[in-house]
Formats: structure tokens, sequence, C-alpha cells
């Protein structure tokens, strides 16, 4: 009798293990783990069973125990896995219960007689047999069977019921080979199942392939077991003629076939867990494009294998190529533009080798598109470019920045350095400009301005020598006809110092940054005081008191003159309200009037608006129109002098003698005062100086002005403007411009008498 339950106990135990081993090859089969369990399970129960009948006492209990355990979680995991294997899995919950169950029911049979408890465990056990054969029979042969020895399991222990000790020998060898029978039917569903999973799985990746717009080739070995048909279009190989391996392709060339091999053997082998990579390719049919790559292992056939996905991107690429163009290339001309320019200056800054940059500017270029029109004009840019070419074949680089404006880099080259082979290629682009540039229907003559900057010595960074060259080539305007200019340091710290001037005035009289001083002017005869000219100092942070020759240029320019003038006449107004306020012997203050202001219509309006403002007489007010701005708008400035008078304002004509010297102005405008320029005064006492001073003096007279000595200095320049018929004096040797308090003195001693200093 010990035979067949050795048998039985050992079959169990195989049959066990093989299926929990299969399951683990195929994890998705849970049935396998399940029904495995349960058959490991199932080696305990004789033996449990055995000593249970023998033992007596505390280890009776503990073999009941062990009995009712073993067959409680044969039987649960049985369940478990005919659920599991009818694709019905038992939820947690119904598996508690049931094991709650079978533990009861087990526990309560176990002190009855042997046989009746033997139906007990027949019944439970054929019930699941029976509910798994009505779950598995609409399956295949394997699971129809398999659920048939779950049958069979049930009812083999009722041999033991029927015919007591006697049919256990029957039930122990019956058992065993049910329990083959049904390893044998699970191990085979479980194969079946998983090849018909893998299939799916493939024939699903296949669909999906051979849908794909993607390319998609598998590499394995020395062939191409499968490229799908996107693939073959990318390529234009035909089937069903072999797909070429990459190392081996004749459209591949020599350095990628090697990359290829050593990225293929890198995958395979798990050195590398995915890969990419891009480049321009040649289809079949010897056309180019461009194409990405991303590989990586996959298993093929149950061998390892690289699967490869293939992008077209040359039209993406093509695109950005022409965007990438369009960027960086003159539409007009062809040639790299100021985008190709900087680029091309950063990388050769950072090399840090010397280099020249040749900045070029067309002299009067409008002239073409004014006498010919714009497609003449363009023909002309055309035919430039084509000459800069010539004249600088490579390495020089001719660029197009804008309009009529060009580049060049010259890499320096000979025993002259950057300075020396720069010079050169200037010299052979004027020497080709000076014969003319050939259109389909004229022939032009052009002329340039050239600005040469180098690398280092004129800018280490690209900005920097762009200004460089540009300072230069506005240096080389000056110059008629093609001219040539080496940058200098003055000529960007000219330009930067004007920009930071320009900027720094407009927050100056946003901030009222501007004081006044006041210069006296005395009488000839004398020494008394007679008037002040009120002069404009700015004080700028950081610099301390500027001289207006240094910022009314950088006003005009910007337009803030209008606004500097209104600023100048606002604090001479309110400077004189003050000191008539304060009781002051009050004397005429002169306020300068620009060629700007001269121009504007609401200029009287905008002096009478400040008088009326802070309440000033006109007769404490006079206007000086310089003789410059005068002659230019004669028309103008007779108008506004004409309002000024209206207005009772004294006005006179300042610096006369610096600009065109027109008599005729003296007697044009109706003026009161005309102030004789410091260029008149300085020469004096020369006799011919004092000619002509006297001169003007006395044509003065005859129109009954009065005549300012400007600029006197010294006491012999005093004695002949005095001589010479000059009525007052305004100059350095008399007083430099006082501050408003200081000016208070001189008011105070304004009644009194005092000679001309000798």
């Amino acid at each position: 009798m010990g035979y067949p339950f050795l048998i039985n106990s050992l079959v169990n135990l195989i049959v066990g293990l093989a299926l929990v081993l299969a399951w683990r090859r195929h994890r998705e089969q849970l049935f396998l783990r399940s029904l495995g369990l349960a058959t490991l399970v199932q080696v305990l129960v004789p033996p449990s069973f055995l000593w249970w009948q023998n033992a007596h006492g505390p280890s009776a209990w503990l073999a009941g125990a062990l009995l009712v355990g073993a067959v409680t979680g044969a039987l649960l995991l049985l369940a478990s896995g005919a659920a599991g294997l009818a694709g019905r899995p038992l939820s947690r919950h119904r598996l508690l219960g049931l094991g709650v169950l079978l533990v009861v029911v087990y526990t309560i049979s176990l002190p009855l007689q042997p046989r009746f408890g033997q139906a007990i465990s027949g019944l439970l056990n054929l019930a699941v047999g029976l509910v798994a054969a009505r779950w598995l029979w609409a399956q295949r042969g394997a699971e129809r069977l398999s659920a048939a020895m779950l049958v069979g399991l049930g009812l083999n222990q009722f041999w033991f019921v029927a015919l007591g000790e006697a049919g256990l020998p029957m039930q122990a060898s019956l058992g065993t080979v049910l329990r083959v029978g049904m390893g044998f039917s699970l191990l085979y569903a479980a194969l079946r199942r998983s090849g018909e999973a893998a299939q799916r799985l493939r024939d699903q990746y296949l669909r999906m392939t051979e849908k794909s717009h993607f390319g998609v080739i598998v590499v394995q070995d020395d062939h191409v077991p499968y490229a799908n048909k996107a693939a073959r279009t990318i390529y234009n190989h035909p089937e069903p003629k072999p797909f070429p391996l990459p190392w081996r392709s004749r459209f591949v060339s020599e350095a990628d076939k090697q990359r290829s091999l050593s990225r293929h053997q890198s995958i395979v082998n798990g050195e590398v867990e995915q890969a990419q990579w891009e480049g321009p390719r040649t289809r079949h049919d010897g056309l180019p494009m461009y194409l990405r790559f991303a590989s990586w292992r996959i298993e093929w056939d149950g061998r390892p294998a690289e699967q490869v996905v293939v992008i077209d991107d040359t039209d993406h690429h093509a695109a950005a190529a022409a965007l990438l163009r369009q960027a960086t290339e003159d539409a007009l001309t062809g040639l790299p533009n100021r985008s190709a320019l900087l680029s091309r200056l950063a990388g050769l800054c950072e090399q840090g080798q010397p280099f020249g940059l040749l900045l070029m500017d067309v002299d009067r270029f409008k002239l073409f598109n004014e006498a010919h029109g714009p497609s003449v004009g363009d023909d002309v840019l055309r035919a430039l470019a084509r000459a800069l070419q010539e004249a600088a074949p490579p390495p020089a680089e001719v660029m197009r920045l804008g309009e009529d404006e060009f580049a060049l880099l010259w890499p320096a080259a000979g025993e002259g350095g950057a300075e020396s082979a720069s010079m050169a290629v200037a010299g052979q682009v004027r020497e080709r400009l000076q014969r003319p540039l050939e259109l389909p229907d004229h022939r032009f003559f052009v002329d340039m301005s050239i600005g040469l900057a180098l690398h280092p010595e004129s800018g280490r960074a690209p900005e920097a020598l762009l200004r460089a060259a540009q300072a230069a080539m506005h240096e080389a305007k000056r110059v008629p006809g093609l001219s040539v200019r080496l940058a200098d340091a003055g000529y960007v710290r000219g330009s930067g110092a004007s920009l930071q001037a320009e900027q720094a005035l407009r927050a100056g009289l946003h901030n009222e940054e501007f004081l006044l001083v006041f210069q006296p002017k005395v009488a000839a005869d004398d020494g008394r005081l007679t008037g002040f000219e009120a002069l404009v100092r700015w004080q700028r942070p950081g610099v301390g008191i500027v001289s207006p020759a240094d910022f009314i240029p950088a006003a005009e320019r910007t337009g803030l003159i209008g606004a500097l003038g209104a600023l100048i006449l606002d604090k001479a107004c309110a400077q004189i309200a003050a000191w008539l306020a304060a009781d002051e012997p009050v004397v005429p203050v002169a306020v300068n009037v620009s060629p700007l202001q001269l121009l504007d219509p609401d200029f009287a309006g905008l002096v009478a608006r400040s008088m009326a403002l802070h309440r000033v007489p006109p007769q404490f007010l006079t206007i000086e129109i310089t003789e410059t701005a005068a002659a230019t708008h004669l028309d103008q400035a007779r108008e506004r002098i004409g309002e000024f008078r209206a207005l009772g304002l004294h006005v006179a004509l300042d610096d006369f003698g610096a600009g065109v010297s027109s008599l005729n102005i003296l007697r044009s405008l109706p003026l009161q005062t005309v102030k004789i320029d410091r260029l008149l005064i300085d020469p004096m006492p020369a006799a011919d100086a004092q000619a002509v001073v006297r001169a003007v003096c006395q044509l003065a007279r005859a129109l009954q002005l009065k005549v300012v000595a400007e600029g006197v200095e010294t006491a012999p320049q005093a004695e002949a403007a005095r001589d010479v018929g000059c009525d007052e004096f305004q100059g350095y040797f008399f007083s430099r411009p006082l501050p408003a308090a200081d000016a208070v003195a001189w008011l105070r001693r304004s009644r009194l008498a005092a000679p001309v200093p000798d």
C-alpha cells in the first residue's frame, strides 16, 4: 500500500514543480501558478493523513490542523486555478470566504468516521471539477481535458468511501494518472495560449507597422527579416527584393557603414539600450533624402535583433534649410546677410586669430533709384556684389548688410599681418570700382566709402568691431570719391560719447539739471552795469559743469533744443522776477534764441506766456538772435523780431562777424543792438582789426543801433574797442559768467559810475 502513495506524492511533486516552472516562463498564465501550487500542497495530504491516524494527544491536534490546512489550501488553489483557466478569476473576498467555509467544513468532518469525511472532501472536489467543467467545456480540447481530469480527481476520492482501505491503492494509482494527465493538458493549454498571445501581439505589431508612416526595419544577424511598406517606400526599395543591410548597401558611405555595424552589435549585445541618429542618405534610385533613426533591442523568432524606426525628415529639413538661408542670406544678391556676418564674426573672434573687417557703403546710392527706378538700383547692387567678389576672391567673404552697405571679411595672411592684407584687399576693391559696372542697358561708376577695423586691435567682440568699422566708414565719407579709413579708437569713443551725451541730455531735461549763470555787460564810457547775458550750464551728475558748446549741438540734433530753450527762458524770467521781488536794481537780461526756435511760429507766444507767468516787464528781457540763424532764415527772423518788438522786447543780433557777415542784415531786420563777435575783437588793437570794427560801428550808428563788443579780455582790447565806437563791452576782462547770487553784487553797484579798468 505504501508504494502507490509514494509514487502519487512524487508525481504530484513533479507535476506541481513543472507547472510552477512553466508559470515562471509564461507569467501571464496565472492559472499555472495556482494549479501548480495546488498540486504541491496535495503532496502534504497523504503523510498528514497517516500522521493524524496514528497520533495521540497534542500530536493528533497538530496533525489534524496540518491535514485541514493541506486539504483546504489544495482545494482553494485548485478552485482559483480552475477559475483562472476559465477566464473567470475569483476575487480576494470570494477566495477568503471559500477558504473560511472549507476550514469549517473540514474541521467539522475531521472527527467523523474517515470514510464519511472522505465523502465530504470528494463531494467538494467534485463540485469544483463540475463548475470548472461547465466553464471550460466551451473552450478547446486541452481545457476540456483539464476539466475532465478535475472531475475525475473528485470522483477518484470515492474509492476509499466505497471500499475502505482496500480502495486506497486504486485511489492513489488512479490519482497519479489523473494528475499526470492534468499536468500535461495544462502545460499544453498554457503553451498554446502563450503562442496565441505572442501571435496576436505579432499580428497587432505587423498591422500597426504596416499602416505606420514611419519605416520599421528589423536587423538580425546577417540579414533583414522584416521591413515594412513605409521603409520600402522611403528607400524606394520594391518587394520582394531582399532589403539590404545598412553596412552592405552601396548607397551608404564607408564611414556610415562602420558606424551602423558597430551600433548594431552594441544594441544586440545589450551594451546600449537605445540609439538615435540622423543624417543625409540616398534612395535606391539615387535621390537625396534626410532621415532620422531610432533603434533598440528586440526578440525576433526567439533570437535578439535590432529594430530600427526610420522617419523621413527630408521636407522638414529642406524647409529648415530654406528658413536658415532666408535668415542668413540676402535675397537680392545671394550674399550672406548681417546675421551671417555676426555669426561669422563670433566664430573668428572665438578663434582669436587676427583678421580684418571692411565695412563699405555706396555713396549717393539713392540717385540710382531716383534717376532710373528701383529695378535699376537692384541691378546695380547685384553687379556691385559680383564686382566685390571678383576683387576679393576667397578666402575673402563678401556680405550685404543693408540697402547699400556691404562687408568684407579678410583673415590675416602674409608677413604684413591683418592690417597689411586688409589694406591690400581694400586697394583691390578700389581698383575694381574705378572701372564701370556693366548692366544690360547701363554702365555705371560707383564710389564707396570703406571703413576698416582689425581684430583684435579695433575690438575683440563682434559688435565692437562693427562699431569701429562703421565709425571709420563715416570718417571716410568726409573724403570725396573712393576712400578708405582705418578705425581709430577716437572714432568709436566719440560715437559712444555722443550717444551717451544725447541720452543723458534727455534725462537732464527731465530732471532739470540745468542752471543759468549771468555775464555782465558794461558801458564803454564809465564801466557801469548795463545788463546781463543769461548763459546755460549743465550740472551733469558724475561729470560736473558742462559747457553749452558740448551739449547744444546734441540738443539741436535730437530736437531737444525747443524744450531746452523754453527751460532757459523760464529760468531767466524766474530770476528777473526774484530780483524784482527783492527790490534789487534790475537790469535787462539777454536770452539766446536757437535757429530752430526762430522757426517756431509759436515761440513769441511762449515768450509772452513766460513773461506773464512770472510778471516780468518787457524792458527787463532782451532776445538775442545769432547772425547765422538770421541770415539763413531771414524771412522767419524778420517775422519773429517783429513779434518780439510788438511785445516791447529789446532784440539784439548776436555773434556778428562770425557767419556770413552780411551788412544787409543790419538794414533788413528791426534790431536795436548788434553784438560784434570775439573773432573780430580778438585781433585788436591791430590797425586792420580796428578798421573793420570801426566800419561796423559807423554803420550801426547810421542805423541807430547800439554796438556791444564781445570777448573783451585785455585792457588794450577794451581801449581800442571804445576808441572805434563800441557802446558796451562783455568779456572776461570785466567778469566771467556769475552765479545768480554773485550777480547781485553787480546789481547793487549798478547805479555807481566806475571807470573802465586800465
